[in-house]
Formats: structure tokens, sequence, C-alpha cells
């Protein structure tokens, strides 16, 4: 794209940088650039200037302009604005994903009436509306998903548009890795909506001539395809918002990690800003250890780093006794390996101070939040299916902050199958107690006990039930205590990461045998019916949840692949990557829009 859509010849895989460019772009498709491209290496691909689209710009003659935009009446006028203006001297135009035909005539009716369409050089779908976090990582950023689809009074129209939206970023990350998969979902709510509207996009997308799907494309085994499972929130709620302690999801839900980059306190006062991505080798290979076992890693980091220093000074330290000029070749030889190691250690040194700095940051936070304490208490909870209850009211009343005694009260409802009343009672008061607002608590509890109430109730009046709840709750009837039987396995391994490894292996399975299946390559009569034509076992999967993710399933997906022999392949996405607290608060928006939950104010939820 940054080369004007010409094929990249050279081998670094950049754009003629001989050629002058400015970049333009709104603020979705920035975010798509974000955590792909470092603004030094703009320069590399020629782009010399690069603005938002909004801004007032002046005219810059003489240059091509690459715009990146997502198709909407309002960017589409902004270009014939400046087309019409003659800003630059021609438009490639590259949008994010399909433009609708009706932009597109209104493209060309604007730029013919300004007497501007010579302009515009080309104009190109590039199917890129998602933001790709890691090469195995990925988000729609559909804000919140999840209060959207459960919220009882948003309308079918509402609910089709966000589904629609959702399998239109999905399209969008199946046309760039050029594949298309065999899908699969359990039954019922947003996940069979999304995976049967996809199956339709695709089946419609295939029946033309020229498809931008060549199969095999970007994957590593061209010979199978891969499997899409398809997921909603409800399926697992537990794993949204418990505490972890493992390096990655802790800098995310303590420092707030957005787009691979966050911002942490300085000694002095001042803010400092780090990237966390693939060019970060430390970041890369102990995200998923536990927080004690980074510490430990950081120092040993240090200490082999001082060690290779040490010996650097010792070899060229030229110690006078040795030095008598009759070695001169070898010690010049020293001397280049010394200085060629310069920048090596440099690098090495900044990632060390880098880690220090965020791992300082984390132990703050976890002292005064007793944040080790909150993730152990609830993975023993959620193991045990139960908790003392004077430890219980003890975390509720000791440290951390509103939310996370939210957040752990919402696990002990969620890892406990049956709670007398007077146990939710007390947990209630001591959340009143410390003022916190209990919406999202009360919003759980409802779920739950319909959720009860709909696994006793028989046959016949259960339909009426389902009805009643569909009403009042929308979506989001998928169980949530489901997930309590899910929790409980031996091995502590996420109820999604066993699905995920069932659906892998193909095999009859009681746990995914009555999930939806669908093959966009297939008949349309063989819909829906699994059996025979499982193709598994799958060596490659793309897991979808809707409804907010989290670097906790993601992590887990990855040790899942690693575990097994030959490695397999998995990518992780989701509509929004969020935090425990952020993830809560769709929670109490929900509990309000229900009028659950007391009125309190939360307060900032750091």
């Amino acid at each position: 794209m940054l080369n004007l859509n010409q094929a990249v010849g050279n081998a670094g895989g950049t754009a003629n940088e001989e050629v002058y460019k400015i970049l333009i772009y709104d603020r979705f498709c920035q975010d798509i650039l974000s955590p792909l491209i470092h603004v030094k290496d703009l320069r590399k691909h020629g782009i010399t200037l690069y603005f938002l689209l909004d801004k007032d710009r002046n005219p810059v003659h003489d240059v091509p302009a690459v715009y990146f935009l997502q198709p909407t009446p309002h960017n589409v006028h902004r270009v014939i604005s400046d087309a019409s203006r003659g800003l630059y001297d021609s438009f490639h135009l590259n949008f994010s994903s399909s433009i609708p035909r009706p932009l597109l005539e209104d493209l060309a009716t604007g730029t013919i009436n300004s007497d501007s369409i010579q302009r515009i050089s080309k104009v190109h779908d590039q199917y890129l509306e998602f933001v790709t976090l890691e090469d195995n990582l990925f988000t729609l950023a559909n804000k919140n998903c999840y209060v959207q689809l459960n919220d009882p009074s948003c309308g079918d129209k509402e609910i089709e548009e966000i589904i629609e939206r959702i399998v239109g970023g999905l399209f969008c990350v199946l046309a760039t890795v050029a594949v298309v998969p065999i899908i699969r979902c359990p039954r019922g709510g947003p996940a069979e909506m999304v995976a049967s509207l996809l199956d339709q996009r695709l089946r419609d997308h295939l029946l033309a001539k020229n498809n931008l799907f060549t199969e095999g494309g970007n994957f590593t085994s061209s010979f199978q395809r891969p499997i899409l499972c398809i997921f909603d929130r409800n399926f697992e709620l537990s794993v949204a918002i418990q505490h972890d302690f493992r390096y990655k999801p802790l800098v995310h839900d303590v420092l707030g990690l957005r787009l691979n980059r966050l911002n942490v306190k300085g000694e002095k006062g001042g803010m400092k800003s780090f990237e966390l991505d693939h060019s970060d080798p430390f970041w890369t290979a102990n995200g998923s250890l536990e927080f004690p076992e980074v510490a430990v890693e950081i120092e040993t980091q240090l200490n082999k780093y001082k060690k290779d220093v040490e010996e650097v000074n010792r070899r060229t330290g030229g110690d006078e006794a040795q030095f008598d000029g009759t070695d001169l070749i070898g010690n010049t030889k020293h001397l280049m390996n010394a200085v060629n190691s310069l920048p090596e250690l440099t690098e090495r040194k900044q990632v060390i101070d880098k880690h220090t700095n965020i791992a300082t940051a984390l132990l703050g936070d976890i002292k005064e939040r007793s944040l080790d304490s909150f993730a152990k208490k609830e993975s023993d909870m959620m193991v045990r299916g139960g908790i003392d209850r004077g430890e219980l009211l003890g975390v509720l009343k000791g440290k951390g902050t509103k939310i996370d005694k939210l957040r752990f009260a919402i696990m002990y409802l969620i890892s406990i199958e049956s709670i007398p009343p007077s146990e939710i009672e007390a947990v209630e008061t001591a959340l009143r107690e410390s003022e916190v607002e209990t919406s999202a608590f009360q919003y759980v509890k409802k779920m739950k006990s319909l959720n009860v109430s709909l696994a006793s109730a028989n046959s016949a009046s259960r339909s009426n039930i389902v009805d009643w709840a569909e009403k009042l709750y929308g979506q989001s009837i998928s169980a949530v205590t489901a997930g309590v039987k899910n929790l409980l396995s031996s091995d502590h391994q996420l109820a999604l990461t066993r699905t995920v490894d069932a659906l892998m292996e193909g095999k009859p399975n009681p746990e995914v045998d009555s999930y939806m299946f669908f093959d966009p390559r297939a008949p349309k009569s063989s819909l829906g019916s699994s059996g025979s034509h499982m193709k598994g076992p799958f060596k490659e999967a793309i897991v979808f949840m809707i409804g907010g993710g989290n670097y906790v399933e993601y992590g887990s997906l990855q040790e899942l692949v690693h575990r097994q022999q030959p490695p397999k392949h998995v990518i992780y996405g989701t509509t929004e990557i969020l935090s425990g607290g952020e993830f809560v608060e769709q929670l109490a928006l929900l509990g309000q829009k229900m009028g659950l939950g007391s009125t309190l104010n939360t307060g900032p939820t750091r």
C-alpha cells in the first residue's frame, strides 16, 4: 500500500523511498497502522509527512498522497473536498474494507462535479479492518460489543448491525490469510449468528470468478484448510474477570497496555512510554511466565549483560603488561570485535532497563493492591469450588481497589455452584461497606439465578422461562454457570482451550459433538450437520471470541499449541481486548440498564 499498491521489489520489503509520499489516515486506520509500523520506519517507505484526515492541511504540490480510510460517507466527502482543492498531485485511495457501491458513486460524482477526477489515481479495497497486535493475535476494535449484544433494550436491527460488523471484520481476516476455513461454533446466541452469516458471505463471495481466496495463502501448510472456532464471551465468563499473575495479562490489566504501548511513571515523576511487541525479545520469551519468574529473569539478564561488558572492557583495556607490540594483529582483532558488539550490548541494556521499569511499576501496584493474593485465592476458589467465609470477607475488607474487590466477589459468585442467600447477603454488605457499586455483581447474580431456574425447570415450563428470559435478557441466556463445570477441570486448563483442542482433534467428543458445522465450500444441503466430513485433525485454527477477549486466553491457547507434537498453529482474535476491570464495567452497564445495584460512584478504575 505504501508503495502505491505496486509489488515491492527489494529484499527488505520496503517501498520505493525515492518517491516521496504523504500518508493520510482516519482514527480507526491509525490504530491498524500503529502496532505494525513505527514512525521511524515510515521514512524507509518514502513517507515524508503523515496526517489525520480531519486535520487542516496545506497543499503539497507534485507529491502523491496515500489515503488509508474506513469507507464512510464522512471520509468520502472529505476526500472529495481534498481533491477539489487540489491539495496533492495524485490520490491513491485505500479503504480498510470493501467500499459500498453508493459511496463509490458519490466519490465519482463529487470529483467529476469539482473537475478533480483526474487526481484520483487508484481506489483499492484492502480488507484490513482489524488490528494485528502480534503474529497470532488480532482484534476488530469493536467497542462495548458485550453490552450491545446482551442489552435487553437492543432491538433486532441493532443486533444485526453488530453481527454484520463482526462478520465484516472476520471476512477481512480470512481474506488477508487467504483461506476459507471450516467453521465450528456452539449452538444458539451470537456465535451461531456470526458463523451462519459468515458462511453465507463466504459462499456468495466464492461464486465470483475473481475472488480473494487462493487457498492456503499465508498459512504454513497449504494442503489443509484451518478450522475457525467462534465463541461468545458467556461461554466462559470467569476468564474475563479473574486476576492473573502472568506477565502479559498483568501488564495489560495493571498498566493499561494499549496497541502494544504503555506509559509508566519514571523515577523522577515524569511518564515514560514503552513499546512491547515482537521486536522486544524479552517480552516475546517471558510474557507467559508468572511475575516472580520474570523478576528473576530480568536479574539474570542484567548479570549476563554486566559479565559481557566486563569481558569487552578486559579485552580492550590495553593491559600494558601484556601489550608489548608483538601481538598487534591479535589486539586489533579484539578491538574490532569489541566495537562490533557495542550496538548489540546497548540494545540489550535498553531492553533490560525497560523491563526493570515495568516490573518496578507492577511491583508497586501488586504490593499496594495485594494482587498476588487476589490471583491465588481466585484460582483456589475455582479449583476447590469453595472458600472459607472468613477468608472471603477478609479479602473484601482488605487491600485492593473497589474494582479488584468487585471482580473477586463476581468470581466467588461464578465459581461456586450453590451459595446460601445469607452468604450472598454478607458479600453484598461487605461490598457496600467498601463503597463498591454493585450493579455488575447484581447482574451476574440475576443471570446465575436465571440459569439455575432454567436447569431445574421441567421441559414443559422451560420454554416459557426461555421466552420470558429472552425478553428480559436479550442474547445472554447462554449459561454463566455452564462455566462452573468447565472451571473445575483437573489440570486448570481453560474451558476454551480444552474445547479448541477437542475441535482441532476432529474426533467424536461429547463436549463438542453438538457444535454447529459450516463448510462454505460444501453444498448447502450439508449445512449444520457434522460427522464423516469433519476433516480433522486440524493443524491450524483461528479462535474468535465475541464480546471481549484477553491475554489470559491468548496465552493459554499458545501454551496448548507449543505442548503438542508436532506443534500446531492457533491465531486468537476477539471483538476487543479487555482487562478484567474494563469487562466488569460492561457488566455494570448492563446491570444499570436493568435497574440493578446501588448508585454509588465507583471512581476511577486505575
